[in-house]
């Protein structure tokens, strides 16, 4: 489940033993993997060459952008190679978090 608060991605995470937790991704992250798999829109990227594509942002945060780009439909996957769905991926992405985040701030 994703939500936008304050500015950050957010991702809640349930565990086998219902336990949960939240992780976080900026928007700098974001807008980062969004712009980097729009670059790479012919060969795809894997997590671990995003991971090594930007080696200042966290690997965490760049995983929980993948998998909201993934869960919008923003990213198709083949095998573990994950390819733009369109052209305008950033556009398409950033639309998507900032629908986000209105629906969010209608929710609380």
């Amino acid at each position: 489940m994703f939500a936008v608060r304050r500015g950050r991605l957010l991702r809640q995470v349930r565990l086998k033993d219902g336990r949960t937790y939240t992780q976080h991704c900026t928007l700098e992250v974001f807008e980062a993997v969004a712009q980097l798999v729009e670059a790479r829109r012919e060969d795809g990227v894997t997590t671990n060459e995003l991971w090594s594509a930007l080696p200042d942002l966290p690997c965490t945060q760049i995983s929980i952008a993948l998998a909201f780009l993934k869960d919008r439909g923003c990213v198709e996957t083949s095998g573990r190679r994950s390819h733009a769905a369109s052209a305008t991926l950033y556009e398409d992405a950033l639309m998507e978090f900032h629908y986000l985040v209105h629906v969010t701030a209608r929710g609380t």
